[in-house]
This record gives structure tokens, sequence and C-alpha cells, in this order.
């Protein structure tokens, strides 16, 4: 009886769309204990037939050399020991010998094996012949050819994993790559194909001459259709539902609880003109639900949408090559240009993105620079909105800065901060049109996430702050901190109260700013500081977590200390 199912195999070989066609949607995704790594579980079968499927992180090798590859050999290790279990091997067929290497590790352990050779259409196209027959007597566990875009297989792969054995396959470990290489000619032809149009782009799209000018464009794109998206649930459905259904019940509670009073400000906030606001009345359930739900979530959604098109289609992986020779300049490499990426669109994916960094000083970089220099979409809109009237020379002081400051203390941080940046180790997938289903998903799952884990964070936040609002201590840190933006940042007193909200949301505290009557200067000084100095409280929630509480206190003085220097440095030059 089968009771648990491994899908294992390199990065990019398709694993996830056979574990969204295998799984159905009732699927959990959970992160290994004691690390940010994250797995995905779902059930195929029925009653006393079903079994647990676990679709294992992406893995070269059995000798791991990252986190996600120890948690992959760990998953291996506790279902052989649990002896109910079998390993369905999915393979690359464009890439047999690459992939082989790790299914022949696979085949000496104690486990039954079956393997999906997957895109075995794509194969075909690019003239590539593999002997199925041949290569199934060799490793001796069967082999089934998968198109698991279109699902082809997929029946045929399910109704034989009772097949699924242990190999009887025997080589010496220093000579695993000299069998790889016998086996893959022994069982495949390649005939010769002229390029695709696919794999046109793709040398386009990953040489730099052609490819920085590609990377801005689809930039360019995805920052648009993740804007109209965006603003589009925001303005259509988010916002109209708090409006229209929640904002009745909260008056109705307002006026039971007399409007007034530390309970009534914790709860509701400050009524504006006897009405609640939803962006300024700051109350538990009212600022602190419209918060994440109405003006993050509808980002996330946005983001993770065609962050998924991206890494489904094979473009992330390209982009992330490219600037690899940049990236090692801070300290990290090319793949986190994903968490600076979603960081433009909300801080907060941007920093749950940062787990797919190998290392905890890579992570502690990357998010401390997207904190600092990264501004959301939400807050760039505001400093669009409040000194775009004035053209280049209010807009490229603003956003000129914050990529110095990128530039700089990333440098800085890499030099300091003990540790390695290691290599880029990913394969480059040829490009392919995603799987709609298996994307959607995924989605749903990373939104999943954030309802279950970072919602309670932020209403926690709210909370503090309330409670530090209703005791007068914020006012009381306003006086003490009021000194040094007047003198050393040259704003006015009534700026204190913009810094201060800024840690609930950067974008409305840009906007409180606009009746303050700054000059240019001034502007381009608060933009900058209110940009750098802290996240907002729903970021600051997911740091908090990912990071944990040491490492959050040391990011939170680098932003803060460099936030006003830069600020005082701005305020002296301009």
């Amino acid at each position: 009886m089968i009771k648990k199912i491994l899908l294992m195999g390199n990065p990019n070989v398709g694993k996830s769309v056979i574990f969204s066609r295998l799984t159905g949607v009732d699927v959990i995704a959970s992160n290994y204990p004691g690390t940010t790594v994250e797995f995905c579980k779902g059930c195929v079968g029925k009653a006393e037939q079903k079994a647990d499927v676990i679709d294992v992180p992406g893995t070269y090798t059995l000798e791991p050399t990252s986190p996600a590859e120890q948690v992959a050999v760990e998953l291996l290790n506790r279902a052989i020991e649990e002896k109910d279990s079998i390993v369905i091997n999915v393979i690359d067929a464009t890439n047999l010998e690459r992939n082989l290497n790790l299914t022949l590790q696979l085949l000496k352990r104690e486990i039954p094996v079956i393997i999906a050779l997957n895109l075995w259409d794509e194969a075909k196209h690019i003239g590539i012949s593999i002997d199925v027959e041949k290569l199934e007597q060799i490793l001796g566990v069967p082999i089934i050819p998968t198109v698991a875009i279109t699902g082809e297989g997929i029946k045929q792969l399910v109704t034989r994993l009772g097949e699924a054995k242990k190999s009887q396959y025997q080589y010496e470990d220093k000579e695993r790559w000299h069998e790889v290489g016998n086996i893959t000619n022994s069982v495949q032809v390649i005939t010769h194909k002229h390029h695709t149009i696919g794999e046109r782009l793709g040398d386009l799209t990953i040489h730099p001459w052609t490819g920085i000018p590609i990377a801005i464009g689809v930039m360019l794109l995805v920052f648009a259709v993740i804007r109209f998206i965006g603003e589009g649930l925001i303005g259509y459905i988010f916002e109209p539902l708090f409006e229209n259904l929640w904002s009745p019940v909260m008056m109705a509670l307002s006026r039971f609880l007399g409007g007034q009073g530390i309970i009534h400000n914790i709860l509701i906030g400050q009524l504006i003109e006897g009405e609640i606001d939803f962006g300024q009345s700051f109350g538990l359930l009212t600022t602190g639900l419209f918060v994440p739900i109405a003006a993050v979530l509808p980002y996330i959604i946005a983001f993770y949408l065609v962050l998924s098109f991206l890494e489904d289609s094979g473009y992330l992986p390209r982009l992330a090559v490219l600037l690899d020779k940049l990236m090692h300049t801070v300290g990290l490499h090319g793949m986190a240009i994903v968490p600076m990426m979603l960081g433009l669109g909300c801080n907060v994916p941007g920093a749950l993105s940062t787990r797919v960094l190998e290392s905890k000083r890579e992570r502690f970089i990357a998010a401390t620079l997207m904190s600092i220099a990264i501004p959301c979409m939400a807050q760039i809109a505001m400093i669009f909105g409040l000194i775009g009237k004035f053209g280049i020379k209010g807009m490229s002081p603003v956003f000129g800065t914050l990529f110095i400051v990128w530039f700089v203390f990333g440098f800085l941080m890499s030099k300091i901060i003990k540790g390695e940046s290691p290599e880029i180790f990913t394969e480059i997938p040829p490009y392919r049109l995603p799987y709609f289903g298996a994307l959607l998903k995924k989605v749903w799952m990373r939104i999943k996430w954030f309802l279950r884990e970072a919602i309670p964070f932020v209403l926690l936040g709210v909370f503090i702050v309330n409670i530090l609002y209703s005791f007068g201590i914020i006012a009381f840190l306003g006086k003490i901190a009021a000194p040094i933006v007047t003198n050393l940042l040259g704003l006015p007193l009534e700026a204190v109260g913009a810094l201060i909200i800024g840690f609930l949301r950067k974008d409305l505290a840009v906007g409180m700013l606009a009746p303050l009557g700054l000059s240019l200067k001034q502007l381009i000084v608060a933009c900058v500081v209110l940009a750098m100095y802290f996240p907002c409280v729903a970021t600051f929630a997911v740091l908090l977590k990912e990071l944990g509480i040491i490492d959050m206190i040391k990011a939170a003085i680098i932003m803060i200390v460099s936030s006003f220097l830069i600020g005082a440095l701005l305020n002296l030059i301009l």
C-alpha cells in the first residue's frame, strides 16, 4: 500500500505541473521545520487508496549544496524510513544527461522509483529521440513518457504507480558521470533541426547587448500590468466592499462605543469629519484590516500572477543570469532580482521572496536593501503625485539617490558582513507557455499564506501603534525627534507626524506632506527619508518572521541611521 509519493527532480522539469495534475486543488504549502524552504503537499486517490503527494524542492543532487537541496534529501530520508513511500523521479527529456545524475543517485537508495520522462513533446520537436524500453531495461524501473502541460501520460503514470520498484542497477559513485554518458549515448539519438523562434528569442534575451534592452522593456510591461491589475482590484472590488459593506458595520459599532474612548480608538480609530476613513482612522478593525486586505493584497495577487508567469515561461532564470554580475557587487547573486523586482510593487511579497536566496547573509542583505531603497508601487505613485509637477528636476534626485543608496550600502554590507556570495546555479529552461491551472494554484497558495501568516502580524502592529497613540507615547517621541527633523533634515515640525504615520503606511505618509507647503528641496529630502527610514507595518511584520528578531533589529538600525544620514546630506547638498 503506497502512503506517500515524493515528486523529485531537477528544477524546471515540470514537477509542479505534474503535482497539479495528480492532486487537483486541495493543496497545502508549508515551510520545512527550521527553514524557510517551502514544499507543497496534496493527495491522490480515494478512501483507503489515498496517498500523500509531496512536491519536493528541486535538486540536482543528493549531495546538498543549498538549503533547498538539504530539505529534499531530508524528505527522502524520512520517506525511506517510513517504508510505504515511493519516488516519482521527473526527468526533462530534452536534457537527459544532466537529469540522469540525480536518477542514478535515487536508484541507489532503498526506495521504489518510477520515472516520468516529461517534456516528451518538446524533445521530439527539437529532434531528440529516446528509446524508452531500452532505458527502462538499463535502469530497472518503470518509465512513462509524459507531457504534463497537456496531461498526456499522466493517467498511465497513475495506473502504474504500483509498479514502482527498487532498482538493481549498480555502479561506483566515482564513475557516475561516466555511466550517465554511456546510458545517454546508448538510448538517445539527436537529429539536426534548425533553431526555433523560441530558441532564437532565448539567445537574444540572455546576451547582454540585446538582453538588457529586452529586460528593461519586460520590466516596464510587468509594472504596467501589475499596476493595472492591482489598481483595478482596489478600485472595483476591495474599496467598494469596505466602503459599502464594512463601513456601515463599523459606524454602527462606533455609535455603540460612544464615538470616543480608548476601546473606540483601538478598534475603530479616529473619525474623520464624523466618518470612517480607512486610510487615516487607524483602528484595528478599520485601517488594520483595510491596509493588508484592500491596499496590499491586490498588489500581491497581481505580482504573484506576473511572477508565476515569468517563472513558468522560462524568462525569470534568464533575467537572473543576465544581472548576476551586477548583483554580485552588492553581495548577492542574480536570483536576488526577484525580491527587488517584487518590492517595487509591494515590499511584502518582496520580503517573502528573499527565501529564494541560499544563505542567511544574502537574505539579510537583500531584505535590508529592499527596505531602504526600493519604494513600493503605492509610494511611487504618491511621490509622482507630489513632485511630478517639477518634472525631471524633482524626480531624478529622489530616485537617483535611492539607486545610489542601494548600490553603495549593498557594496558596504557585502564587505562588512562576513560570509560568501555563492555563484548562481540555476537551470535555464526553454521558453514554454505556462500551464495556467498550475500557475493559478501557485498564486492561490501564496495568497493563502499571506492571509494566514501576514495579516495577524499586521493587526498586531496596528494594535501596538494605537496603544502608543492612546497613551501619548508617539506624541512624546515626536517631541524628541522634532529637533532632528527640523535641524538635521531642514523639515518643518509638522513633518514629524508623516514620519510616524509612515510606519503604518508609507504612501499615506508621503501624501501627508502635500498640505505642508514644502519647497522642492524639502519635498526631495522628505520623500527620500520616508522611502528609507523604516518599512511599513506589513513589511515589518513579515521581515520579523523571515529574519528573526535579532537580524530585524540590526536591519532597523541600518535603515534609521542611513535614512537620517542621507537626508542630512541631501539637506546640505541641495
